[in-house]
């Protein structure tokens, strides 16, 4: 593909306004407009507001759709696209309500020759990135254990999320499908696919539909395990709680890398008490040290030089099924082995 790349987008919610700041950076992207069922939002973007997205797309002609919009709405959206003959889409996570959609979906690309990427975009963080580029040097030596503290702060009370992401409250699946699916990906990304899960989860905050704490347990490859221990209630030290959302800790035999509130990571040696600085703290101002814009520089660049991208929906259905898998294991309270290729 060559020339400016025309990007229209489908919703104008709160979380849009990363994608539509991110797009709005890129000297090779023109965006084109915007789609919302409230006009008013999509005409506060700036840009040709529609609120019918077959017209959207017939008057404007894309070369990329970005769907922003809640899983509910998922579906509808990519077939609509689909028949205008768009042939590169990027769809926010979690993908689709559930894995018989998700599949349905991908089967309905593939076979119109159109490519999905999924806004799975917290593999993208700077400090994942560079805790794998730690990983794949040796620092820690062999790999045993790695865990994630999810610590938001952002769910007690009544007023849970309604400032932000009111359909929170209402979904019957929350903790997982909307937050714990972003490490369910980003350790494939750090450990490789999980072999198997074991989950326990609960509603600690009796206003919302959903779970919103819990333990997941996945074991990968090598013998590595992973814990992500969350819970929407509690909080961490950061001065942004929606930088890194937690805490974490990778564990090995020569060493240990801890990643602070901050975005920061250091490394400690086996044996050593005062750890060295890997990633100096984040300082940018926006979402998750800008990992929208790093995904979505990510699609543009691939392209622009064909190249492959990182979680297109038909590998990202590994995510899915794995989410599947951890419902089943809380519901059964059983360890689940997961089908492996």
């Amino acid at each position: 593909m060559t020339g400016k790349i025309k990007v229209a987008c489908a919703g104008a919610g709160y979380f849009s306004q990363f994608h539509y700041g991110s797009w709005a950076r890129m000297a090779e992207v023109t965006l084109v407009g915007s789609c919302n069922r409230d006009i008013e939002k999509a005409r506060a973007t700036g840009l040709p507001a529609y609120d019918d997205l077959a017209v959207m797309l017939a008057d404007t002609q894309p070369d990329v759709l970005d769907i922003i919009l809640p899983p509910v709405a998922h579906a509808d959206s990519i077939r609509i696209a689909l028949d205008a003959g768009i042939k590169t889409l990027i769809c926010q996570k979690p993908f689709c309500r559930d894995l018989a959609e998700a599949r349905a979906m991908v089967a309905l690309a593939d076979a119109a020759g159109a490519t999905i990427v999924v806004h799975e975009n917290f593999r993208f963080q700077p400090w994942y990135r560079a805790l794998k580029s730690a990983l794949d040097r040796g620092e820690v030596g062999q790999v045993q254990q790695l865990t994630f503290r999810l610590r938001p702060g952002d769910g007690q009370g009544p007023e849970a999320y309604l400032d932000r992401q009111p359909y929170f409250q209402q979904m019957q699946r929350f903790l997982v499908h909307e937050t714990a699916v972003h490490w369910v990906d980003t350790f494939r990304y750090l450990l490789g696919d999980p072999l198997s899960v074991y989950a326990d989860l609960r509603r600690v905050n009796p206003v919302i539909a959903g779970e919103d704490a819990g333990y997941i347990l996945s074991e990968h490859p090598g013998g590595v395990r992973a814990l992500f221990d969350g819970n929407r209630n509690l909080d961490h030290a950061a001065d942004n709680h929606r930088r890194t959302m937690g805490e974490a800790l990778l564990e090995g035999t020569e060493g240990s890398i801890a990643l602070k509130g901050d975005g920061s990571l250091w490394l400690r040696r086996f044996g050593a008490i005062a750890p060295s600085c890997l990633l100096v703290p984040d300082d940018w101002d926006g979402f998750g040290g800008d990992c929208v814009h790093h995904l979505q520089s990510h699609v543009i660049s691939g392209l622009l030089s064909g190249g492959p991208f990182e979680n297109d929906a038909a590998s990202y259905l590994k995510v899915v099924e794995i989410e599947e898998a951890i419902y089943e294991s809380a519901a059964s309270g059983r360890k689940l082995k997961l089908e492996t290729e």
